[in-house]
């Protein structure tokens, strides 16, 4: 049988992990704001050296190359900060799955331990239920193991498609920039 001690250690360790994740959570939006400030801050200065340089502009050649010297970079930075919010949520993700993947073998491991107590005090011939239950726990682990490992490949087929649409950009964008300067 559960304790009062046991119930409130229980309580007390999951009080501790909601707050730990919620503060990975904060730092997560924290990290993201931040970014967002930058680059709000990078675009108003680069809008404001653009119109400067447009008001400078003598003749329509003149502000088609302007403008493919904006092309290339623009695409660049929508790249890198694409790169950047992917980096901070999958950073994020990983901390609190690894947290909840903690606390779950913590809460398997306690479960077991309690299956095995409650063995020890049980009458004879009810080794099998005992079994069954230790059977389930394993079945239960063996398909969250699955599912991890399903998820992790998905993380990295995304991770893959990201780099992969990140250079596919900015290839479309230098190939568009050298053909507005032969223009």
């Amino acid at each position: 049988m559960l304790t009062a001690e046991q119930v409130m250690a229980a309580q007390k360790a999951n009080v501790q992990t909601l707050f730990g994740l919620t503060g990975k959570a904060f730092e997560g939006v924290e990290k993201l704001v931040e970014l967002n400030m930058q680059v709000a801050k990078t675009a108003f200065d680069e809008a404001s050296n653009a119109a400067t340089a447009a008001l400078s502009v003598k003749d329509a050649q003149e502000l088609l190359s302007l403008q493919a010297s904006f092309l290339q970079p623009a695409a660049e930075k929508v790249a890198a900060y694409s790169r950047h919010v992917y980096d901070i949520t999958a950073a994020t993700n990983a901390e609190v799955t690894k947290a909840a993947e903690k606390q779950l073998a913590d809460a398997q491991g306690k479960f077991l331990n309690l299956v095995d107590s409650a063995a020890k005090n049980a009458p004879a011939g009810t080794e099998n239920a005992v079994a069954l239950v230790r059977s389930a726990v394993s079945a239960a682990n063996n398909a969250f193991e699955s599912v991890q490992k399903a998820a992790k490949q998905a993380a990295d087929v995304a991770d893959a498609n990201i780099q992969a649409m990140t250079s596919t950009a900015v290839k479309a964008a230098q190939q568009t920039t050298t053909r507005g300067k032969r223009g």
